[in-house]
């Protein structure tokens, strides 16, 4: 058998400007998921994660709340590390972009990008979108104003440092004509056009004395780093780049795969800005990069004006963790956008933990305490199947999903046809055996579902072994 090898994986690193929303939620989920399979098959993972806490945004929202900027990001980092314990995540790096080492790792990939000629000086004129940090051209607009954030962006004229990003054409031509790179397939030919397009040289700084709140420029006292630049570099940064002391650098991104988990929204920066700053700096690239789709609701996109948010923190409150995994795993589509509402994950929770998955296991498991002389001997065999694996290999949650759920529904129909619980009274030996057959299926359920609900295949796996019903796994909703 073969070595496995170690793997890297990572999120996006979110604004901290607001709350958590659900769609980071399901980044963190989706990438968790992973992780835990990965580590299930005997790969060592490295999980990274974090928050990006400088540009116009964060500094503009600190002032409004006439709070210290160091504060105020130090209060919303704790908020989404609240998340690991929320959701039940498995993490390996919590990297923050107001890091001392990170802003060290920052500032020597600007010099080796300058090193290399990718960065000079010059004055722009440009439309500025404050939600995005980014400058936009006529053609990204529609009706004037930006689409993502419906607001008219800033018409600024500055004395900017850029990024020779036209210099990368051909290399990401290159990168992004190789099959694989992105997941799904539609992100990658859309990347790729757009690079074949034409590049722009980018603006990587912004003046202090229109934004001070970022990494300083090495050498320039008077600008400090475009949020983007920094930003992205918490991907080689979180693994002690460039001093590389642990030798996870080595490990992770030069020896092995490397995975970037991001919304669709994100394909510009991930897959092209940072893969030509790894170039031009004399890294390796990223592997893949998978893009997610947005969860909307009520047919639209969450707006707190509109009021129809949700909270990843109001979900577990209401459903709990394992629930709360569920429904952004098995609910929500891995690469297309979404819909949910309080109503529909009701019925989710209800309909298939509730009714399904946990009331499979009460019914089970009373009677195996009942009925079984002592409990069942652990399984051995690996219940993971290739439709299983090749649905987590191709991060398609929701088959995964299904496929534990097709499961549930095979046991509940045997219940229904074999009636064991009727069968004891007439044949004990045969009911025993079909009992002892649903709790070896169950366990084996249980660890199915490790990826996707670890505390339920604790339970589950624990009730099996020790003959025992457990209490209800998932509670019927009151309101």
């Amino acid at each position: 058998m073969s070595e496995l090898k170690p793997k890297y994986i990572t999120t996006t690193l979110p604004y901290v400007n607001a709350d958590p929303h659900v769609g980071f939620a399901l980044e963190m989920v989706q990438v968790d998921a992973l992780a835990r399979y990965w580590r299930l098959l005997g790969h060592e993972v490295f999980f990274n994660t974090g928050t990006d806490e400088h540009g116009q945004k964060v500094s503009q929202k600190a002032d409004e709340a006439g709070r210290d900027r160091q504060e105020y990001t130090d209060h919303y980092a704790g908020e989404f590390n609240r998340l690991k314990e929320a959701l039940n995540l498995s993490y390996n790096s919590f990297v923050r972009t107001t890091d001392p080492a990170h802003q060290a790792a920052a500032q020597h990939i600007w010099k080796l990008c300058e090193e290399a000629g990718d960065i000079y000086k010059k004055k722009y004129r440009g439309l500025y979108c404050v939600g995005c940090e980014s400058f936009k051209v006529e053609s990204d607009l529609v009706d004037g104003k930006c689409p993502e954030h419906n607001t008219a962006p800033e018409e600024i004229e500055e004395e900017n440092y850029f990024f020779k990003l036209s210099n990368y054409q051909v290399y990401l031509e290159e990168y992004l004509s190789q099959e694989g790179v992105i997941v799904p397939e539609f992100r990658r030919q859309e990347a790729l056009a757009f690079v074949k397009g034409g590049l722009e040289d980018t603006s990587i700084s912004r003046e202090k004395k229109r934004m001070d709140w970022g990494v300083p420029v090495p050498g320039d006292d008077e600008h400090v780093m475009y949020v983007w630049f920094d930003a992205l570099t918490n991907y080689i940064s979180c693994l002690g780049w460039p001093k590389d002391k642990e030798g996870k650098f080595k490990k992770f991104w030069e020896e092995n795969d490397t995975l970037q988990f991001a919304g669709k929204d994100q394909v510009r920066f991930q897959s092209i800005l940072w893969q030509a700053m790894l170039k031009s700096a004399g890294l390796p690239a990223t592997d893949q990069v998978f893009y997610h789709g947005f969860i909307n609701s009520g047919g639209q996109k969450m707006s707190k004006s509109i009021g129809n948010v949700i909270s990843p923190y109001e979900l577990v409150e209401k459903y709990g963790t394992d629930a709360t995994r569920y429904i952004l795993l098995r609910h929500v589509h891995p690469t297309d956008d979404s819909d949910l509402t309080w109503e529909k994950m009701d019925e989710y929770y209800t309909a298939n933990l509730v009714n399904g998955l946990g009331n499979l296991t009460a019914r089970i498991l009373k009677m195996a305490e009942t009925h079984l002389d002592g409990p069942i001997e652990r399984p051995t065999e690996s219940p993971f199947t290739d439709e299983y694996t090749e649905a987590m290999n191709r991060y398609d949650f929701q088959a995964v999903g299904d496929f534990v759920w097709k499961k549930v529904q095979e046991l509940d129909e045997k219940i229904t046809e074999t009636e064991p619980f009727k069968l004891v009274k007439e044949d004990k030996e045969a009911a025993q055996k079909i009992i002892a057959e649903l709790a070896h299926d169950l366990y084996q359920i249980g660890r199915l579902l490790y990826p996707l609900l670890p505390e339920a295949n604790e339970r589950i796996k624990k009730a099996v072994l020790e003959n025992k019903k457990p209490d209800n796994l998932f509670n019927r909703l009151t309101n």
